[in-house]
């Protein structure tokens, strides 16, 4: 049952961000209701994105509030590729975008680095806690383990303890874990059938 809602919450990501990529830039669209936005097209491991979005609820469960825009390539950027690599610049103008609906920190991650915004201005507070970081450097993984560090650091900073809840990792490799299963079972069926496919061929001769 939760493989099923897995695939399906998969599946439902597939549909919503090609959507959003529609309409200007698609974190805009997506962070209107989401905390995080991730592209599903950026071969981000299940567990990591699991962990960021565990930490940002925890964190927002223990008074610390924010949302992550993850932008791994130009084309994240939908109509305003100008801005890949000019975290800071887009953290703005994303948090601008958003500002009708959320006025809150605004976290923004890059291959070069990070920008922490709020209400679509900058927010000196937030920016020197990430200007401490390195860059996470390209690839979807470690961008989003770049970001979950990131949000602890900024959480931090606020006095709040915000942690990768056990439960992210947990149903991630379990989910991961049932695949593996199902990959080698479907295998195993495969060299059976092989075998007996042959055995008959050999019988013929």
């Amino acid at each position: 049952m939760r493989l099923r809602i897995a695939v399906a919450a998969a599946l439902a990501a597939c549909v919503v961000v090609p959507v959003a990529r529609a309409d200007g830039d698609p974190a805009s669209d997506y962070l209107l209701s989401q905390k995080t936005f991730i592209p599903f097209d950026a071969n981000i491991p299940a567990a990591k994105a699991a962990a960021l979005n565990g930490i940002v609820t925890d964190a927002k469960q223990k008074g610390y509030t924010v949302r992550v825009a993850i932008i791994s390539r130009p084309f994240d950027l939908g109509a305003v590729p100008s801005l890949w690599r000019k975290p800071k610049t887009y953290s703005r103008f994303l948090g601008q975008e958003l500002f009708f609906v959320y006025k809150g920190r605004l976290l923004v991650v890059m291959p070069n680095g990070y920008a922490v915004s709020r209400g679509g201005k900058t927010y000196p507070r937030g920016q020197a806690v990430v200007d401490r970081l390195p860059p996470p450097g390209s690839g979807g993984a470690a961008l989003v383990a770049g970001a979950t560090r990131a949000v602890r650091e900024l959480a931090a900073n606020e006095g709040v303890h915000a942690v990768v809840p056990a439960s992210a990792s947990t149903s991630s490799s379990s989910t991961n874990d049932r695949l593996i299963i199902a990959a080698a079972a479907g295998g195993i069926a495969l060299l059976i059938l092989g075998g007996m496919g042959l055995k008959r061929l050999l019988a013929r001769r």
